[in-house]
Order: C-alpha cells, then sequence, then structure tokens
C-alpha cells in the first residue's frame, strides 16, 4: 500500500514538472523589434537585390534599413538614400502598419503596410500591400535579416 501511495506521489510530482516545463513563446512584438537590413528584395517577384551579390540591378537596397527596435518609432532608410521615420503597429500576428511617415515617400500617404510571411530570430519576411510608387509602382517582398 504505501508503495501505490509513494508511486502515486512519485508520478503525480513526475507530470507536475514536465508540464511546467514548457518552452516560453516570444510575442511577435518582441521579435519584430529590431533593426533589420537586406538580404534579398524582390520586386514584382523579380529578384533585384541579393546580399552579397556582384551583379545587383539595384544596389541602393545595400543600404535599407528597417529599424523597429524602439516600439513605436519605425524608422526606414529607403533604397533611394531617403530616411523616413513614423510610428508602426502590428494587427494580429500578419500585418506589420507603419503610419505618419515623415517626410511621406513619393505617393505613400505616409504609409506602408506589409503582411508578415514569416519571422524567426534573425529573419522577417515582408510583402507590401501595395505598389509602391518610389521603385516603380511594383510589389515588393522583402527578406531582411537582423543586424542586431
Amino acid at each position: 500500500m504505501n508503495k501505490k501511495i509513494l508511486l502515486s506521489a512519485i508520478l503525480a510530482c513526475s507530470v507536475f514538472v514536465i508540464s511546467s516545463c514548457k518552452t516560453k513563446v516570444t510575442p511577435l512584438s518582441e521579435k519584430i523589434a529590431k533593426v533589420w537590413t537586406a538580404r534579398l528584395v524582390k520586386e514584382n517577384n523579380e529578384i533585384v537585390y541579393q546580399n552579397g551579390a556582384t551583379s545587383n540591378i539595384k544596389p541602393g537596397y545595400s543600404s535599407y534599413r528597417l529599424d523597429l527596435s524602439s516600439a513605436p518609432t519605425a524608422i526606414i532608410k529607403d533604397v533611394d538614400g531617403g530616411t523616413y521615420s513614423g510610428t508602426y503597429s502590428l494587427q494580429g500576428e500578419t500585418k506589420l502598419l507603419i503610419t505618419g511617415l515623415n517626410p511621406q515617400p513619393t505617393g505613400t500617404g505616409g504609409n506602408l503596410n506589409f503582411t508578415i510571411t514569416s519571422i524567426g530570430d534573425a529573419e522577417l519576411i515582408l510583402t507590401a500591400d501595395q505598389a509602391y510608387p518610389k521603385t516603380g509602382n511594383t510589389t515588393n517582398t522583402y527578406t531582411l535579416i537582423s543586424a542586431q
């Protein structure tokens, strides 16, 4: 009888310990709060920039930066070298909204909206929800890597 009680107590403690050792899931707001630089950029599904490539169609993306490290402030250094600042917010787990950009990037009204295709600890893939006038009204996909 004592063995059964002892085994039951050990089993109960084991279940408790195992169930309390869950992996902490990092919230999207923490994952995204970094400085990101371009690794690969596609305009209308055509690769125009790849980090380290010698013959990029748009080498200006080598200086592209998306700074989301100080929420809710967003600072973008764009393909043309211009720097724009505004605020960002997340809409669910799939949307990044950047609003109030100053100065306003040409034809945007000061707002850029992206679908978050994927995010990891060191990589973020964003697809623009609208055509971007600065790049010839192309729809752009950015594969970004953490600069931190």
